[in-house]
């Protein structure tokens, strides 16, 4: 159980690394104020509205494009060995004391009084204060 936990959760840190060093765009377009057609992969199509760029009256375009471009992470720090400081050293070391108490089985009996007998009991109370269940 401890490795596969192991397995997952230094898969889960990769995926982390990849994706947070993964850029890329959205592309969209509107018509007017309403979102016609988002695109990460490429250009997204356009509503179909063909304005003419020669024309004797000026008309304003109502389609407009976005591109919105998401980068991310160019580099990445490395810490070595050797630039941890005392505090981080305590902490890193009172983590992992912390979690490896998660994974020990205190499922084991303790046998404390297997050697001790019970104490004798010189009067027998039910028969003196006569108190018996029926």
């Amino acid at each position: 159980m401890k490795q596969f936990l192991t397995k997952i959760s230094s898969l889960s840190l990769a995926f982390l690394v990849l994706l947070s060093t993964f850029s890329f765009t959205v592309d969209k377009h509107f018509c007017g104020d309403f979102l016609v057609d988002v695109s990460i992969t490429g250009k997204s199509d356009n509503c179909g509205m063909k304005m003419d760029k020669v024309s004797s009256t000026k008309k304003k375009n109502c389609c407009k494009d976005e591109v919105q471009k998401i980068e991310g992470q160019d580099e990445l720090q490395i810490n070595k060995v050797e630039n941890i400081t005392f505090e981080n050293q305590q902490f890193l070391i009172s983590f992992i004391n912390s979690y490896q108490i998660l994974f020990i089985n205190f499922d084991e009996e303790l046998d404390f009084y297997k050697d001790f007998s019970p104490p004798d009991i010189p009067l027998d109370y039910q028969v003196q204060y006569q108190s018996f269940l029926i």
